[in-house]
């Protein structure tokens, strides 16, 4: 495979015995090179010293020899500089496009890493590496945890910035829609995204002052203004108490005022939903967030301190949503605000990572310091993935642990990339050991 040989090549895990060329030529490496994961060879910079002379320079790998035919290689001037073919089968011999001879090594791939590597691959427990993280330094385990929060964290900013192009260049928009995308908290995510693109904020900036017509706007935007979305049971009452036709009228006139389309109605989920999370409930205190002016970008830069974000994002609902969770469907009346656990998971994915990318863009590191000091002061969330790594012994002490962890099961673990993993590299370095999953 020739992922596992770029592993060993990249990690040096070479065979007990003498590396040498096809024509008995010993080799050396003495720096395997920067792996290239862009179009050209597959290392660069790499020193290797072959027979008497040391050479400096590019190293590609095939599984064969033959797909360095097989992939153009012999045409392309980006493979001229090539010092060494390495393969796991020598079947051809490359040439450059000058007709250069390149030299060629076969590299085999240590037994102790072919069978770890297949007994990760073929485990049914979840994670494959469990036996030995109990013994993994704690050194390598925290420098390990603060890259993948890291790296987390450039996804979160690279989406951001997505939503900044989308919002054509506005971050007060792309903020708003962030934090609209994680009021769905997670079930009905992409439906509050795509809500909250179809806003245009800026046209209804003047309405502001008026709730009422902002919550109009927001649940027609939401599609959830049409009486088909209401359940049938519930559609007397809806009618009954006037609040739904008062809004639907109101959304009329603005929807005329404004060229609104709402999104379709069918992209809300409500199955197995607890009411306090259904999107009405969600929306209008989005709503009364947008109208009392803590939904914007300079509100959440303001935020030093997480009780600071967390009192910044907890909102309450109008008087009728007190004693509702869907149009006719009457609930004992209270607040309905949302719960500390709510409020950290909103400061956690959506004020740090604003936090973080702003202060990227505008090149103020003291923004993204703050971001991950909020990731730090907060306790970890109580979910199945951090559960998951905890039963296996690592020590999950504050949020930022928690995003790094989930970054390592859906970057990682799921999409089996443990060749990446440093917690793989330690599985499958360990030579001649037996490993029980």
């Amino acid at each position: 495979m020739e992922q596992l040989l770029h592993y060993v090549w990249k990690h040096k895990m070479f065979p007990l015995k003498p590396l040498t060329t096809t024509d008995g030529q010993p080799v050396e490496v003495i720096d395997s090179g920067l792996h290239n994961h862009d179009a050209g060879p597959d290392f660069f910079n790499a020193k290797i010293k072959i027979g008497s002379t040391l050479w400096v320079g590019n190293v590609e790998i095939h599984d064969k020899a033959s797909d360095w035919f097989a992939h153009g290689h012999d045409k392309d001037e980006r493979y001229d500089n090539v010092i060494l073919h390495v393969c796991g089968q020598l079947d051809a011999v490359a040439t450059t496009q000058k007709g250069d001879h390149l030299p060629q090594m076969q590299l085999e791939i240590p037994p102790y890493v072919t069978q770890h590597y297949d007994a990760l691959l073929a485990a049914d427990r979840y994670p494959p590496c469990h036996s030995i993280i109990p013994n993994l330094s704690h050194l390598m385990l925290t420098s390990w945890l603060t890259a993948l929060q890291t790296e987390r964290l450039e996804q979160k900013t690279e989406a951001i910035l997505r939503r900044v192009t989308a919002c054509n260049g506005s971050w007060e928009a792309a903020c708003f829609v962030t934090l609209a995308r994680n009021y769905g908290f997670g079930i009905n995510g992409e439906a509050f995204e795509q809500w909250a693109l179809s806003i245009p904020l800026q046209a209804i900036a003047h309405h502001r002052d008026n709730l009422f017509q902002i919550e109009a706007i927001f649940l027609g935007q939401a599609g959830l203004l049409n009486l088909e979305t209401v359940p049938v049971r519930h559609r007397d009452e809806a009618l009954a108490d006037g609040y739904f036709s008062k809004l639907q009228n109101e959304y009329t006139y603005l929807q005329h005022k404004f060229n609104l389309k709402p999104i379709d109605s069918h992209l809300w989920r409500f199955l197995r939903l607890r009411p306090q999370n259904f999107p009405h409930i969600r929306i209008a205190q989005l709503a009364r967030l947008y109208a009392e002016r803590r939904a914007g970008l300079s509100q959440l830069l303001e935020c030093e301190t997480v009780k600071a974000a967390m009192e910044l994002l907890g909102s309450n609902v109008t008087p009728y949503w007190e004693a509702h969770y869907g149009f006719g469907v009457a609930s004992t009346p209270h607040e309905k605000r949302l719960s500390t656990t709510s409020l950290q998971l909103l400061v956690v994915n959506t004020i740090v990572p604003l936090l973080f990318a702003y202060g990227r863009h505008i090149n103020k590191e003291s923004l993204c310091e703050r971001a991950l000091g909020f990731l730090e002061e907060l306790r970890a969330e109580d979910n199945r993935i951090v559960r998951m790594w905890r039963d296996c012994g690592l020590q999950v002490t504050h949020a930022g642990d928690a995003q790094a962890l989930i970054q390592l099961k859906n970057e990682y673990c799921d999409k089996k990339e443990c060749l990446r993993c440093r917690i793989g590299y330690e599985y499958l370095k360990r030579n001649n050991e037996q490993i029980h999953l």
